[in-house]
């Protein structure tokens, strides 16, 4: 699988034995107890969490980083957008809850906090050079889609049809 929009894709196979715990030092988080339903807030990143996409420690990148919560409590975090991305399109390889995602959380291209991830609005970045992120190539999340459009017409090689919502990021934008 290729990483043109999505950053990084972990390039390890399942069978592959790590010395990170019995779940490959993919850091989650439950906030719910049996039956509760989990809070659809962000959170602050543990230092210690593992990105389950990259395995890069997502707590590194306050500047790019992202997490999901499921609908059991479990929590992913990511070291950028491109990540979540991957996350969101391959389910069966990444996922750390067999629920689906309540939330999700991306830091913001211009502002640097977390924003609404399913609710942003993506230019899908393809220039490594353009960004200094801490991936290849990563998604640039905008919570005003206005933004994102400024953002597109200062560049040639973006337009207006290169910005998606979270909807539209399926595999094909992950590969």
């Amino acid at each position: 699988v290729g990483a043109t929009a999505t950053g990084c894709l972990n390039g390890g196979s399942e069978d592959e034995e790590t010395d990170e715990g019995e779940d490959g030092g993919n850091e989650t988080d439950t906030d719910a107890g049996d039956g509760e339903q989990a809070a659809v807030e962000p959170v602050d990143v543990p230092e210690d969490a593992g990105g389950p996409v990259c395995e890069m420690a997502p707590a590194n990148f306050p500047g790019w980083n992202a997490q999901a919560v499921h609908e059991d409590g479990e929590r992913a975090y990511f070291c950028s957008s491109g990540c979540m991305v991957a996350y969101k399109a391959y389910p069966d390889e990444f996922s750390v809850s067999d629920t689906g995602i309540a939330g999700v959380w991306v830091t913001g291209l211009e502002t640097r906090e977390l924003i609404d991830g399913r609710e942003a609005h993506y230019a899908l970045e393809t220039d490594a050079e353009r960004l200094d992120d801490p991936m290849m190539t990563n998604p640039a999340p905008f919570e005003v889609r206005e933004d994102a459009v400024a953002y597109v017409e200062e560049v040639d090689y973006l337009a207006e049809e290169d910005i998606v919502g979270y909807g539209d990021l399926d595999t094909d934008r992950a590969d």
